[in-house]
């Protein structure tokens, strides 16, 4: 098989593609022919310092959090897919290869007349919104939810699922061309935070879950708009991990400070996860109700080039490895 390795901590340079031996299939897993592997800033993460990982570092080695391919081979006991079946897939890792072995818990089908480049944009996003918003920040039909970078992977995927399941939905964006698909799609009342500050922008809204990867002082400034008994669910702190907030704020609101990783959870995690997506995402995605979003694709070897778009910030929707 082949695989873009990590070759040391540094910029897009150091993902290279070599050969590696074939990998063994566990039981309960499916090996997969990878047709299409999907990049997130966490692979930027895992890049720049691969040792992060402690004894999953060599594992780390190889990129990619969500793949979409053909099953080639079944592992032993598992009776919900076939050899042939077309799949898509969360990993922990490994995606940026021609073939992987997965926890057939972890995979769902790509529905029909999917593409395995639309496809393999899904798995992440929707994983990652189900889990924070749904499952941990427990949003209701009917409830403001806002989503800072409403153009990004996570961004669009949220607010799509949020409007196709009644909630009211708010964004924010750091361009106009980005406030403009947002407003041609409908998706949310949006902002340009460079041009207007969001706090005062949705001061008169009701917000019940903000979804945030920013951190630093977006922090106070959520919690002030916030609705009582809100949720603030963090992902990321690009901007600072370590704000400082009014905790009168959080207790005379009743608010909820949360946060999570997917990576790190279990499979039984994930794969309740995959359960519930299936049933209520699914049906969604085939009604066109939903839809993927793909900015551009590169090839499997051109994987720094996709990593620079990346850490540009000037895409819309994701960004997907395709793999001959």
């Amino acid at each position: 098989m082949k695989a873009i390795i990590i070759t040391e901590a540094g910029g897009p340079e150091v993902l290279k593609l070599q050969e590696l031996p074939d990998i063994k299939i566990n039981s309960g897993e499916l090996r997969i022919a990878i047709k299409a592997a999907g990049v997130n800033r966490s692979d930027i993460l895992t890049r720049e310092n691969p040792d992060a990982y402690g004894s999953d570092a060599a594992a780390a080695r190889i990129p990619g959090l969500e793949v979409a391919g053909e099953i080639i081979e079944v592992g032993e006991g598992v009776t919900t897919f076939k050899k042939g079946d077309r799949v898509c897939a969360l990993v922990a890792g490994g995606g940026y290869a021609t073939e992987i072995c997965v926890d057939a818990g972890l995979c769902l089908p790509i529905p029909e007349g999917m593409s395995f480049v639309e496809a393999a944009s899904l798995p992440e996003v929707l994983f990652t919104v189900w889990f924070n918003i749904f499952q941990q920040a427990e949003i209701q039909k009917g409830e403001g939810l806002l989503i800072h970078g409403g153009t990004s992977g996570i961004g669009i995927m949220g607010l799509q699922m949020a409007k196709a399941l009644g909630m009211n939905t708010f964004t924010t964006v750091g361009s106009q061309t980005k406030l403009d698909y947002i407003e041609k799609h409908d998706l949310a009342k949006v902002i340009n935070y460079k041009e207007t500050d969001f706090e005062t922008a949705f001061a008169d809204d009701k917000i019940d879950v903000i979804l945030d990867m920013v951190g630093g002082d977006y922090t106070q400034k959520n919690l002030n708009i916030l609705a009582k008994k809100g949720r603030l669910q963090y992902i990321n702190g690009m901007k600072s991990l370590t704000p400082q907030i009014n905790l009168w704020t959080l207790m005379s609101k009743q608010l909820r400070l949360s946060g999570s990783l997917l990576k790190p959870q279990s499979i039984a995690v994930k794969s309740q996860i995959a359960s519930e997506l299936m049933e209520v995402i699914w049906p969604l995605l085939s009604q066109n109700k939903i839809k993927a979003v793909v900015d551009k694709t590169f090839k499997l070897e051109e994987a720094g080039k996709a990593h620079e778009l990346m850490e540009s910030s000037e895409h819309i929707g994701k960004i997907v490895l395709e793999v001959d």
